[in-house]
């Protein structure tokens, strides 16, 4: 939705009837993913993308029913080998297209509302809407994000387990598709979900910071340098960095305002510098937060921070030592060892947990 907000609102003030037409579910070598969006208004204007071109002017003739209509509906197609050859794809595959009015979004009990402010605040959120199912229930959606939720999705014995699994997706996940049974049946939900673009924020200007800032800005990941000394904090030590903050690193964080799109990596290896950082990050919605250090190292910090009266609960999500186990020792190993654990936890694998001894 980030990718299509700003033109939504600007041809929703221009008074335009607009179609949203979203990826769904996927199916072989499908061009575009789940979450994919296409904004068409009431002359076949298109903005964004469902699927490369191969058959957006088919989404874009349904959605101008659907304008007529006001009834959302799903759209299924094939994508031909010869028609995937020609944009980029070595295989055939099938999409699904949900299209349903903005303006039915828009209106939905404060749930648009939430979604924008998410957006804004660079938080998480996930909308979970019904594409199949009783007619009476089709586009009804809720928008969930860590601050709370909107909208009406429906009641039922299911709709307790619909919630608490839009609520796990938004801890680490994706947009999927989902078929709960029904009285009626079943009602397929599609969990929407919208993650703003990573940050990597690296405490500690060390080697292994100038090496992982390279990684995680080819990844497309935000860069922030947090480290109090000069000398190891320059703009010619770490010219790839978005941001440099020459400060405490409690401070710095404080300053920030961590969201859930923020993994945060400790790598100073000087306890001044990394006791505040671990402590801070730890109470912060960071999804990931990892510590530089041997066993011995991870111990010894731990028991300090619990002197200290930190809740032994909260540092049980702390990632130390950090970085997946990959066998490497050079800075450019270790840092790759560590972005393979922030990808592995963004997406919720089960690789995550894998670390050195």
């Amino acid at each position: 939705m980030r990718d299509v907000l700003l033109d939504l609102q600007a041809w929703l003030a221009q008074g335009r009837s607009v179609a949203l037409a979203t990826v769904v579910s996927t199916w072989g070598s499908a061009p575009r993913p789940p979450g994919s969006k296409m904004l068409i208004d009431q002359h076949g204007a298109m903005i964004g993308s469902v699927s490369a071109g191969c058959v957006e002017g088919a989404v874009a003739e349904q959605a101008l029913d659907v304008l007529r209509s006001g009834t959302p509906r799903l759209l299924q197609y094939g994508v031909a080998d010869d028609t995937a050859w020609q944009v980029g794809l070595a295989c055939g595959g099938e999409i699904w297209v949900w299209v349903e009015p903005a303006s039915r979004l828009v209106s939905q009990e404060g749930a648009f509302a939430r979604w924008e402010q998410a957006i804004a605040e660079r938080r998480s959120a996930v909308r979970t809407v019904v594409v199949g199912g009783p007619p009476e229930l089709l586009g009804n959606s809720r928008l969930m994000d860590s601050l709370g939720a909107d909208g009406l999705l429906a009641s039922g014995e299911q709709a307790g387990r619909i919630e608490a699994d839009a609520r796990a997706l938004l801890g680490s996940g994706g947009p999927e598709i989902r078929s709960y049974p029904w009285p009626e049946g079943k009602v397929e939900v599609f969990f929407d979900v919208d993650r703003p673009a990573p940050v990597l924020v690296i405490v500690g200007a060390v080697h292994i910071g100038l090496a992982l800032c390279r990684l995680a800005k080819g990844a497309g990941y935000r860069v922030v340098v947090i480290d109090p000394r000069r000398g190891f904090n320059t703009e010619e030590r770490f010219p790839h960095a978005d941001e440099r903050l020459l400060a405490w690193p409690d401070e710095a964080l404080r300053g920030l305002g961590v969201t859930d799109a923020v993994a945060i990596a400790v790598l100073s290896h000087d306890p001044k510098i990394d006791d505040p950082a671990v402590r801070e990050a730890l109470r912060s919605p960071a999804f990931y937060v990892g510590a530089l250090g041997s066993r011995r190292t991870t111990r010894l910090r731990r028991e300090r921070l619990i002197a200290a009266g930190m809740p032994e609960h909260e540092l049980d999500r702390l990632y130390a030592p950090i970085g997946l186990d990959l066998g490497g020792r050079s800075p450019e190993e270790i840092a790759l060892s560590i972005l393979a654990q922030i990808v592995a936890v963004r997406s919720g694998s089960s690789l995550a947990d894998r670390q050195p001894d």
